[in-house]
């Protein structure tokens, strides 16, 4: 806040409306949490005023299908929550449009949406923008629309699975080109060539965080079921490929300990959010899931936490924005740089903090 992340301003890198949508989202889980925080009234103002900082951006549905990546569907929970509390129909025009620019959206040959202008591309990173959004839309506003959700909904995770899937691990490399043309896309599979760590821990988000929004009944049941299969699998291979010596997770997961590679925080930090969550809401058994989270989750306090001496803390080693709008090498992914206080790493170890002071309850 002291900052003014999080609150779009025009000017900013590509990431500009994830990381408000991130913000809104993260400020959403505390003040779920601590609703009688002395500074729970500041929080709700600045979540309000990350959320109305998007209103213009997105409210053209088809302009936003040709300007954004599917990333700007991360600030549509936030403004349906804002238009419940207030009434305020600007903020229900806003995220119609984003719901309209679902039906907009470019897709590949077997439904898949893209991720964003590049031709047949899907991403792991999507989804954790599109599903609670999706499921938090239909099941609130248009519950007898099942082909959108759980159907579509679903499809989505199930292509990105079945393309980006690696059965040596367990794990999903970062994305997939339908038309297998991309320079980096596998000629049988489409996928990229690695499992890079920051993509997988949205997915991982999206998987855990789906299937809490989803309702209970049984018209939801067999979607839930197979969701949580899922996030169970991934679970275990996630547990499994934790760097055995720091407990938490590299750049690149099918790369560990290979030269330039390196433990990262943002990926770190939303795979100890998913297992501790996933383990809280019995998705999983309690166990393994919770014990390497927790390390992990104590890990990056010691590496990456930064007292700035002033009151304040900060946020070391989150790794800049990786594309697959690139070479997709491994050089590409350890290549780029390493920011400070990105909002991509904060909110995640944020999340990640929440989910371990429940531990502690």
């Amino acid at each position: 806040m002291s900052r003014g992340q999080g609150i779009l301003s025009g000017t900013g890198d590509v990431s500009e409306l994830l990381q408000a949508g991130f913000t809104q989202k993260t400020f959403r889980k505390w003040l779920d949490e601590y609703p009688d925080d002395i500074h729970a009234s500041a929080i709700a103002s600045y979540l309000e005023r990350s959320a109305s900082s998007v209103i213009t951006t997105v409210s053209n549905a088809t302009r936003s299908v040709t300007s954004s990546a599917l990333d700007r569907l991360s600030n549509g929970n936030s403004l349906i929550n804002l238009y419940q509390k207030t009434g305020n129909d600007t903020y229900r025009t806003a995220f119609e449009a984003l719901r309209t620019s679902i039906n907009l959206q470019p897709r590949n040959s077997e439904n898949g949406l893209w991720y964003y202008v590049y031709p047949n591309w899907s991403y792991l990173d999507g989804m954790e923008s599109l599903a609670p959004f999706y499921t938090l839309y239909t099941t609130t506003f248009d519950a007898e629309n099942t082909t959108a959700v759980p159907d579509d909904m679903i499809h989505q995770i199930d292509l990105l699975w079945k393309h980006c899937y690696v059965k040596s691990s367990g794990l999903l490399v970062h994305g997939y080109d339908s038309s297998r043309t991309a320079v980096w896309a596998n000629n049988v599979t489409g996928a990229s060539p690695h499992v890079w760590g920051r993509s997988l821990g949205w997915f991982a988000m999206s998987l855990v965080d789906t299937i809490e929004l989803l309702p209970t009944t049984q018209k939801y049941i067999h979607a839930r079921q197979h969701l949580t299969k899922l996030y169970c699998d991934l679970a275990a291979a996630v547990a499994k490929a934790v760097d055995a010596k720091s407990g938490a997770w590299w750049q690149i997961l099918d790369q560990p300990g290979r030269p330039g590679n390196y433990i990262e925080s943002s990926g770190s930090a939303m795979f100890a959010y998913a297992l501790m969550k996933g383990a809280r809401l019995g998705y999983t058994t309690p166990e393994p899931s919770r014990h390497v989270a927790k390390r992990a989750y104590e890990y990056l306090v010691d590496a990456f936490v930064v007292n700035n001496g002033n009151g304040t803390l900060g946020y070391n080693g989150t790794v800049a924005v990786c594309s697959l709008n690139s070479t997709a090498t491994y050089e590409y992914y350890v290549g780029r740089p390493i920011l400070y206080n990105s909002v991509l790493g904060t909110a995640a170890f944020m999340l990640a903090s929440l989910e371990y002071e429940s531990l502690q309850k």
